[in-house]
């Protein structure tokens, strides 16, 4: 079953002094955030196209809404109560990011568009790319000073696994004009998810100490890579790992702009991909896209959980309420 991919585009920006946000009812997409650096100027940090079109030639899931699972599920299969679901393969042997036609292709409906809120609705049907139920979902932009809080709900009339993530990639720099090598990451974690060659997660838990997952203190995302772990070179030389959060924020910026960007979530991990398997046949902001041009951070639930038991649960019932909330603050190092 797929959805129609012919509708009318909704472009929306909210806007602060010092930060606009642009966003899309299709896909969810975040289409741009424009902050200013050290010097007022006011410039893209994410990785964004123009046309629905080109998301959908090129994309890998450039500021979308990903779902009904994010990341990998292991053999395109999971279940519930004795009833194995089938789901599209996408990704090798493996199901990717909701399938073929997951929420990043979606034509949301729009609930209400302000100053300073931006609200989607979805109806996703029972069968969609083999998930059960019929899940409704209301997302929600609210941009306050220079805080764009994203916060998703939803419920289902069938027990099935939801789990949600916005695939944003950030570039602090401006407009792209260098990658992220340099960018500082700061992220409370004490253990990060080993992936195997598929990407999946192993299903351990490692503790980061005196490896290049090891973000507690600042650390460069080229200072990670520089240190040849063999899991980062799997990955293209870069990261493309679940952390275990203990705690809610986590920083992002730029030495050179003076940029930054706390993001605060209610989730209990967050995926660091550092855009390594981005490819070179379209350009972003003028700029040839490439590896490293950009980097996620999905907050989440650990990846593969439906066949992970030590991992927490992301199966949705119904009676129960989904919520997922993550806010990112922007700001300039004083």
């Amino acid at each position: 079953m797929t959805r129609l991919l012919e509708k009318e585009l909704i472009r929306h920006t909210l806007r602060q002094e010092g930060i606009e946000v642009t966003l899309w009812n299709y896909g969810g997409i975040i289409q741009d955030i424009r902050t200013i650096d050290r010097d007022g100027h006011l410039e893209s940090v994410v990785l964004g196209l123009e046309t629905v079109e080109d998301y959908q030639q090129h994309s890998p899931y450039f500021g979308a809404i990903v779902g009904r699972v994010a990341g990998r599920i292991g053999q395109a299969r999971f279940e519930v109560a004795g009833d194995v679901y089938p789901l599209v393969a996408n990704d090798g042997a493996n199901h990717l990011h909701g399938g073929i036609h997951g929420f990043d292709q979606a034509w949301f409906d729009v609930i209400e568009a302000t100053d300073r809120l931006f609200h989607l609705r979805l109806n996703s049907p029972d069968g969609e790319e083999g998930y059960p139920g019929t899940v409704t979902l209301d997302v929600y932009y609210r941009l306050d000073d220079t805080t764009l809080t994203l916060e998703m709900t939803a419920v289902t009339d069938q027990t099935t696994p939801l789990n949600l993530t916005n695939h944003t990639y950030f570039n602090l720099s401006g407009n792209a004009k260098r990658d992220v090598l340099d960018h500082v990451l700061t992220l409370p974690s004490d253990y990060y998810l080993p992936v195997q060659p598929d990407g999946l997660p192993t299903g351990e838990q490692r503790d980061v100490s005196g490896t290049p997952f090891d973000f507690r203190n600042g650390q460069s995302i080229r200072d990670g890579i520089t240190l040849e772990h063999p899991e980062t070179i799997a990955v293209g030389n870069g990261y493309d790992h679940p952390f275990v959060l203990r705690a809610d924020t986590l920083r992002l910026e730029d030495p050179v702009s003076g940029r930054f960007v706390d993001v605060t979530t209610n989730q209990p991990a967050v995926v660091l991909y550092t855009g390594t398997q981005l490819l070179t046949d379209y350009t972003v902001h003028g700029v040839s896209a490439r590896p490293s041009l950009g980097l996620c951070l999905e907050t989440q639930v650990h990846p593969n959980a439906v066949h992970e038991s030590d991992f927490p649960s992301i199966l949705l019932s119904p009676g129960e309420a989904y919520h997922w909330k993550t806010a990112y603050r922007f700001g300039v190092i004083s």
